[in-house]
C-alpha cells in the first residue's frame, strides 16, 4: 500500500479506486468475492457487504473496513463525495478493469466534481516483482504441481478418457493442499493435442497418441502452471525430432532470461531454435507470461513486448508446436528471474515420456 501511494504525485490524483479483486487481495489480504478499495494518501477504506463482516475483520490489513448496507458503488461514491467537498476530486482507476457501468454510476452519484484519471497497471507493476515471502509460496505451488504430475502420470494409458485424467490431476492437487486448479486442467490427446487450449472431453486415450497435459494449482492464493507432453507407445522419429526441438527452444528461452533483458528477446530466443528446425511457423502463441496471484500476469514473453525483466519476476516458459490432424507438443515450466538468470520452480521430468 505504501508503494502504491508513491504514485499519487505523478498521477496528480486525490485517490485511487481499486476494483480488481486480485489487486485488492494483494494490497489488503482480503479474499472475498465482493469489494472495492479506495486508497488515499493518508488512509484506505475497503468496502464489502455483510457476508464478509467476520472474514474482512480477520483478513484485511492496511485499510479500514466499511460494511455497505446497499450497493458497494453507493458507499464508495459517498466516500468520494466527502473528499470532493474540498472541490474537484481526481480519482485514478484502471480502464481495463472498471466497467463502463461502474464508471457511469459513480459519475452520476458523485456529480461533476469527479475527474477520472486513467492509470492502467498501477498495482500490476507492483505485483510483477515478488518478494521473498511470495517466492516461497510460489515455489511451494510449483513443487506441488510437479509432484501431482509425477504421481498422476501412472494413470495415463489407453482406454481412459481425457476427463478421467483431468479429474485425477485435480483430485491429487487438492489432496496435497491446493485450494483448486489455477485454470481448467487441459488434457488433450491425439489430433486434439494440437488445440493449444483444449478442454478435456470424454474422448478415450489411444495407443500412439500424443497427450498434452497443462495443469496448475493454487496454493495459499498463488498459482503454478506446468505443461508436459507424453506419448502412448513408442514415439516415431518425427515426434522425437519435434519434441527435441521444443525442449531446446525452451532451454534457449530460459538461458536468455536475466535482469535487464527485454521480454521479447526471450520469445525470440525460442523462435530462433524452432526456425532452425523448420517449426517456427507452427509455434502460434507467445513463449510465456507472468505468474502470481493470477495465472496470467505481466509481463508477456512475446513479440513486441518491451517490458524489461527484473529480479523477482516469475514467468512461464512454454514453447509449443501444433500440427492440425497430427497433434501438438508443449513443454512449460515456471521460473523466477534472479541475478544469475532463470531459476526453475517446477521440477517434473522434461524428457519425452513414452507410456
Amino acid at each position: 500500500m505504501d508503494r502504491l501511494r508513491l504514485c499519487f504525485s505523478d498521477l496528480r490524483a486525490d485517490a485511487i479506486l481499486v476494483t480488481h479483486l486480485p489487486n485488492i487481495l494483494y494490497l489488503t489480504g482480503f479474499s472475498g468475492s465482493a469489494a472495492l478499495l479506495l486508497v488515499q494518501p493518508g488512509r484506505s477504506v475497503l468496502f464489502t457487504d455483510s457476508r464478509y463482516t467476520f472474514q474482512a475483520r480477520d483478513e484485511v490489513q492496511g485499510a479500514r473496513v466499511q460494511i455497505a448496507k446497499g450497493p458497494l458503488l453507493v458507499s464508495a461514491a459517498a466516500a468520494i463525495s466527502t473528499i470532493s467537498r474540498r472541490g474537484r476530486i481526481s480519482v485514478a482507476y484502471s480502464p481495463t478493469q472498471m466497467t463502463v457501468a461502474q464508471q457511469q454510476s459513480l459519475a452520476r452519484l458523485v456529480g461533476r466534481r469527479l475527474h477520472w484519471v486513467p492509470a492502467a497497471g498501477l498495482v500490476e507493476k507492483l505485483r510483477a516483482i515478488k518478494d521473498s515471502g511470495e517466492l516461497s509460496l510460489m515455489r511451494g505451488a510449483a513443487e506441488l504441481i510437479s509432484k501431482v504430475f509425477c504421481d498422476s502420470v501412472r494413470t495415463i494409458k489407453p482406454g481412459v478418457t481425457e476427463l478421467d485424467v483431468a479429474a485425477e490431476i485435480e483430485y491429487r492437487m487438492k489432496g496435497l493442499g491446493a485450494s483448486g486448479p489455477s485454470f481448467e486442467t487441459i488434457v488433450a490427446s491425439g489430433a486434439r493435442s494440437a488445440w493449444a487450449h483444449a478442454c478435456p472431453t470424454s474422448k478415450l486415450l489411444r495407443k500412439n497418441d500424443l497427450v498434452v497435459l497443462d495443469q496448475g494449482a493454487i496454493l495459499r492464493a498463488y498459482c503454478s502452471d506446468m505443461t508436459r507432453t507424453v506419448f502412448l507407445g513408442r514415439a516415431s522419429a518425427e515426434v522425437r525430432r519435434m519434441y527435441r526441438a521444443v525442449l531446446q527452444a525452451q532451454e534457449a528461452a530460459k538461458s536468455a532470461i536475466r535482469p535487464g533483458v527485454l521480454a521479447q528477446a526471450v520469445d525470440a530466443a525460442a523462435r530462433q531454435v524452432l526456425k532452425k528446425s523448420g517449426l517456427a511457423r507452427i509455434f502460434t502463441h507467445s513463449t510465456g507470461h507472468g505468474l502470481g496471484l493470477e495465472v496470467h500476469e505481466a509481463p508477456r514473453l512475446g513479440r513486441g513486448d518491451q517490458t524489461v525483466l527484473e529480479e523477482g519476476m516469475v514467468v512461464t516458459v512454454e514453447p509449443g508446436v501444433y500440427v492440425e490432424g497430427f497433434g501438438g507438443i508443449r513443454i512449460e515450466d515456471d521460473v523466477v528471474v534472479t541475478s544469475k538468470g532463470a531459476d526453475d520452480l517446477t521440477s517434473a521430468p522434461r524428457e519425452l515420456l513414452e507410456l
